[in-house]
């Protein structure tokens, strides 16, 4: 039989006390006595002896204390069996599209009406939106219903593929069902119909339910803000989906409240745009509302945030002269960066330290240093990679604040790709497949860490962990340039992006697109902290900007809006998917029918033990001796 903790079977040892204590006797009184009646008191002893052993093994008592320790001694090993198991139907997985074109009319409230018909004994939920969101996972019926009728609809564009194949990880090893309910107008990723034709192959039962009709529409599709001398100038599309045309009444806000301001009106004609501008905007929010009431509410408001501007300082440590990064660090706004070639006491008065050193350890002394400004300061460091940062040149404490730990400097003649591991702000719209490393530091990441950016290997490249109060970042690709460059992602124009990017992230002000993102979007926060979206408080390492709105994150009121065509366009009917996903086409694989359960027997052990306790009481109680 096998075992989950085969050492706790150690405990067994335990019934040895217990048989000695059971053998005990009282220390016999030295007396003279003849050798004959010695001789008698012998054979008397020998035969009290094995007496002894009979009554203990007749005993109740003791046989009953002795399964006791038994049973727990064996239970706490975790013993258990496993038998093949028919696959069940009793789960269900459903999955509500939850984009933003469900808050048409009534579509996201018949959705979960349909959700509540097919709830049934064993239940998971997973709200389908840009990403996958499991919110509940094996619950009971009532527990089930409590959630749906909680449920809100997002703003985002939905993947049915992906929250498809999370449905089917929920039932790999039992089997069960999916109902996939949505109006199924748009989406991104793989075609739903190709996902559900792989989930029916893989032997699970898989339901489209389309909610949703036709309706008239008028929203804001597009938006981006423009850097001019007298400030930022505001260019926003508006599209009228409807067949006629449309007089479109426009109500600006400042200052985050409702209080219009400015209005102006568009005639915009049938099927057609129409682009209007807001000039010389001033910091904080500023609301822009289309008045017109019509089937999809979501994408009549659009939001902008401008932050204050505040000067970022930045010190670049490094033994190196030709650096990359410098230049880059100098092309981002609102930024004074530092050069120095040792760490000083002084390091408090900066935003950000980076240290680039080609060759040269840091010191005791400079690590020290570091260590105070990250943990007391909450000070946020950069590490880039170099031979300094190997094994056999830097000191032992520097690897304390790392996210990372090194192994060796290794060589790639024929080069690496990187990959994104962790899709953030930080990576978006980054072109790491076509870096080139020829050679990195070989680490491992932390337990700690988070890794953001790797090798084609898993090598970590881009990295990061939170200190204390402050934040340390790992950036794999050394600072130099020519033939001492380890890759070629600085002659790439995402370089400088990146570097913006990231002290952007890191605690300046960042670039305007920071404070003004689309639905969808996710941010990485340097560790779990409280933020707040436009539905509430919630708490997190990283952002799902779901909701129309602001969210206030890390200090920073940051805008989200739709802007998305599709999305808006209400007009579409998808009843092209439901006959598509009614196909004939018998599957080309068959799932086996049964699964292998593992049946724990230690509930039964323990059951039994407690079972022997009750009956060692009315054995004692019957002897009189309780």
């Amino acid at each position: 039989m096998p075992f989950t903790t085969i050492l706790a079977l150690a405990a067994l040892v335990s019934i040895i006390p217990l048989i000695i204590l059971y053998l005990l006797h009282p220390k016999p009184l030295e007396i003279h006595i003849p050798s004959l009646m010695f001789l008698m008191k012998v054979q008397e002893e020998k035969k009290r002896f094995y007496s002894s052993i009979t009554r203990l093994i007749k005993d109740p008592l003791f046989l009953t204390q002795l399964f006791v320790l038994i049973f727990l001694s064996i239970a706490a090993a975790g013993p258990f069996f496993t038998t093949e198991e028919p696959l069940s139907g009793e789960h269900t997985v459903l999955i509500i599209d939850s984009s933003a074109s469900m808050q048409t009319d009534e579509r996201f409230a018949d959705a979960v009406s349909i959700a509540q018909d097919y709830v049934s004994q064993k239940n998971s939920i997973i709200l389908a939106e840009n990403v996958p969101v499991v919110i509940l996972q094996d619950s009971g019926a009532s527990g089930t219903n409590d959630v749906l009728e909680k449920l809100q609809p997002k703003a985002t564009v939905v993947d049915l593929s992906m929250a498809i194949s999370s449905g089917m990880r929920l039932l790999s090893d039992e089997g069960g069902r999916i109902i996939v309910i949505s109006d199924f107008t748009n989406w991104d990723g793989d075609d739903p119909v190709t996902a559900k034709n792989l989930a029916e192959s893989y032997g699970l039962k898989l339901t489209f339910v389309k909610v949703g009709k036709s309706a008239d529409n008028v929203g804001i599709i597009n938006g981006w803000l423009e850097a001019g001398d007298s400030g930022y100038t505001y260019n926003c599309i508006i599209k009228n989906y409807k067949s006629t045309s449309e007089n479109a009444k426009i109500e600006i806000s400042a200052n985050g409240n409702d209080d219009v301001s400015k209005t102006m009106t568009l005639d915009i004609s049938a099927r057609s745009t129409k682009q209007f501008m807001l000039t010389n905007l001033g910091t904080g929010i500023t609301k822009v509302n289309l008045a017109n009431a019509d089937s999809l509410m979501v994408d009549n408001i659009a939001y902008i945030s401008i932050p204050k501007t505040t000067e970022q300082r930045i010190l670049l440590i490094s033994d190196y002269t030709k650096l990359p990064s410098k230049t880059a660090l100098s092309l981002i706004p609102n930024t004074e960066t530092t050069t120095a070639n040792s760490v000083t006491s002084d390091v408090n008065k900066y935003d950000v330290i980076i240290i680039a050193n080609k060759d040269t350890a840091l010191t005791k002394d400079e690590i020290a240093i570091l260590d105070g400004y990250i943990n007391k300061k909450g000070g946020k460091v950069v590490f880039i990679a170099s031979d300094a940062l190997a094994p056999d040149v830097a000191d032992f404490d520097l690897f304390k604040l790392l996210p990372v730990k090194p192994l060796e400097v290794t060589d790639e003649t024929d080069g690496v790709s990187l990959e994104v591991v962790q899709a953030t702000r930080l990576t978006e719209d980054m072109k790491f497949d076509e870096v080139a490393v020829y050679k990195y530091l070989n680490v491992t990441p932390r337990s700690d860490s988070t890794s953001l950016v790797a090798t084609e290997n898993n090598i970590p490249i881009l990295a990061y962990k939170p200190i204390g109060d402050g934040t340390v970042v790992y950036f794999g690709l050394n600072d130099a340039l020519g033939e001492d460059a380890w890759g070629n992602f600085h002659n790439l124009p995402e370089y400088p992006v990146f570097w913006a990017k990231l002290i952007g992230w890191l605690g300046g002000a960042g670039d305007i697109s920071d404070y003004n993102v689309k639905t969808g979007a996710i941010t990485a926060l340097s560790k779990a902290q409280d933020y707040t979206a436009p539905s509430g408080a919630m708490s997190g390492n990283r952002v799902l900007y779901d909701e129309i709105g602001i969210y206030e994150v890390a200090g920073k009121r940051i805008a989200v809006n739709l802007y998305n065509d599709r999305e808006s366009d209400t007009t579409v009917d998808a009843s092209d998917v439901i006959e598509r996903s009614l196909s004939k086409t018998k599957p080309s694989v068959v799932r086996a029918t049964t699964y292998t359960a593992k049946k724990d027997l230690d509930i039964y052990l323990i059951a039994g033990a407690f079972l022997l306790m009750l009956l060692e009481i009315l054995i004692i109680r019957k002897r009189g001796e309780l």
